[in-house]
């Protein structure tokens, strides 16, 4: 016998649950698919070693929703964030070191070792870039203005223009900067000190393949600082447990909402009936009929490989065939014996549970990403290591340690025909050469290794390019055209289907905004128009 449901949520990720919660609790019996056998989509912990745990994929937390995390009450489920003591720390070349983190005063005290003009500047850059992020976390919760909605659309664009066009003529020079420049043009109006432009630079190529150099790469710095952790805006922290324990606290609370939560049950195909997406076909041969389809996988992965393309609109498959997607990111985790000892910071101390940002420069950053095009990955790769064990001995033995490396600038297809399967290994190699040239040691510590390349972070999570962006977050896949232009607001182009997921806006990140948003939006339409997809 079919089972029949009012919405089905393809990917158990924390988008997914988020939507599916706010479903339930609206009263909708809502059924979620996940294909792995774990809930949690990238972010999960898992244990890699014997007595070694990590977040797999995804590592840190700061974009999550306030209001995602009230409304979920994940706070009753375990939910628990340690901020981090300092940002981030930088070992420079020479053998010195930046800490960027722990208030104003200590990171102008920091930068004065670089430049004291720097340090003058650092709270007027810091309140410029405030002033835009509050207007993006005002807009993060809320559907962008869909073109073709008549109306609605005309509403929507006013509310939520308002606000720009309020804002000084100053910052609006500075909101259009971060949209069109590089990182690197809009850093050097504001400092002098490589140093410090390569502390703040690197977030703009963070799950970008992209130069810092490459025009709109300034607005994906600015998306890496709207978050907030424990109420304290742009700060970043560690979830205790792992990043799994979010999603598993969001597992909880779905389940207390009714929700169904099936593992182990990848999708094949999106059915389609006269336009309207009616229901999922398991790769098993099961199909389960609903009159809502949220996807919560990527634009790239939905249209092109879960839906008939004779099913889907002559133009937006021509569109999405030019979605790009490919982050440029390769993740590893690895058990370690003891601390890594820096050359520049050796004794164990709060930038041990920092992010330590192995990128001095912005030209280092530049010549990753011209090594990736050429050769398929750098030879001097981007390398952002984290050590959440120093903060959560639940994670390793005691005296041991695990260390999540994200590591950017590999390309999301090698040329020349070469596979990934054929070059994680050396890809890994370097990485972990990377980290020895800064701390050595660090190699012959190292106990076991997890590796994702781009292509395992597809196969294993449906990541398509390895992005965990869902896709480039640049300009013209951003707010009303993600993925696409008239399909901005988290609809689809069939009836009934939707996208809750990172490929729609505000972006990626464990945001839970798209989950919220696009959850808002189904409770719309059928308090519009009732129950028109059942």
């Amino acid at each position: 016998m079919t089972k029949r449901y009012d919405a089905l949520i393809i990917g158990g990720g924390h988008n997914g649950l988020v939507c599916a919660f706010y479903l339930a609790r609206a009263g909708l019996k809502v059924r979620v698919l996940e294909a792995r056998h774990i809930v949690g989509g990238a972010a999960v912990t898992e244990e890699f070693a014997p007595g070694f745990r990590n977040s797999t994929a995804s590592y840190t937390v700061s974009l999550l929703q306030p209001r995602v995390i009230a409304d979920m009450r994940l706070a009753d489920y375990g939910y628990r964030v340690i901020e981090r003591p300092i940002s981030n720390f930088l070992p420079q070349e020479d053998g010195g070191y930046l800490k960027l983190g722990g208030g104003l005063e200590r990171t102008q005290a920091e930068f004065r070792k670089f430049s004291a003009a720097d340090a003058e500047a650092l709270p007027h850059y810091y309140a410029a870039l405030e002033r835009i992020a509050d207007i993006l976390r005002a807009l993060a919760l809320k559907a962008p203005p869909n073109l073709g909605e008549g109306l609605r659309t005309l509403i929507s664009a006013a509310a939520q223009g308002r606000p720009l066009a309020s804002l000084p003529l100053e910052a609006k020079r500075d909101l259009l900067d971060m949209f069109a420049k590089s990182a690197r043009a809009m850093l050097d109006q504001w400092f002098e000190s490589e140093a410090v432009k390569a502390a703040f630079g690197f977030d703009a190529v963070v799950g970008n393949y992209a130069s810092p150099d490459t025009p709109g790469s300034a607005y994906v710095l600015l998306h890496h600082v709207f978050g907030e952790v424990n109420g304290k805006k742009g700060a970043w922290g560690h979830a205790v447990g792992g990043m799994g324990a979010i999603t598993g606290a969001m597992a909880q609370a779905c389940t207390a909402a009714g929700v169904e939560i099936t593992l182990n049950a990848p999708v094949e195909r999106v059915l389609v009936d006269g336009g309207k997406a009616v229901g999922a076909r398991l790769v098993s041969g099961e199909e389960i009929m609903a009159g809502i389809v949220a996807a919560n996988v990527g634009p790239a992965l939905l249209y092109n490989k879960l839906i008939e393309p004779s099913e889907l609109p002559d133009d937006f498959r021509r569109r999405m065939r030019g979605f790009k997607a490919g982050s440029g990111t390769f993740r590893m985790n690895v058990a370690l014996s003891e601390l890594p000892r820096f050359t520049c910071l050796p004794e164990p101390g709060e930038h041990h549970s920092s992010g330590i940002i192995l990128a001095p420069t912005l030209d280092y950053m530049d010549e990753a990403f011209l090594d990736a095009k050429r050769f398929g990955w750098s030879k001097r790769p981007i390398v952002e290591m984290l050590i959440p064990s120093t903060v959560d001995d639940t994670l390793a033995p005691a005296g041991s340690h695990v260390a999540s490396l994200f590591c950017q600038q590999f390309a999301p297809e090698l040329p020349a025909g070469r596979s990934w399967d054929d070059e994680r290994e050396a890809a890994a190699n370097c990485i972990i050469d990377t980290v020895e040239a800064q701390a050595p040691g660090f190699k012959a510590s190292v106990i076991a290794r997890q590796i994702h390349s781009p292509l395992d972070l597809e196969r294993k999570f449906g990541l398509i390019g390895g992005d965990i962006m869902h896709g480039n977050m640049t300009l013209d896949q951003l707010w009303s055209a993600r993925p696409v232009l008239g399909n901005g607001s988290y609809r689809g182009p069939l009836g009934g289907l939707y996208m809750c997921g990172a490929g729609t806006h505000p972006g990626g990140g464990v945001t839970g905004a798209p989950g919220h948003n696009a959850a808002h939006a189904i409770l719309a339409d059928r308090s519009l128009f009732g129950r028109i997809f059942g």
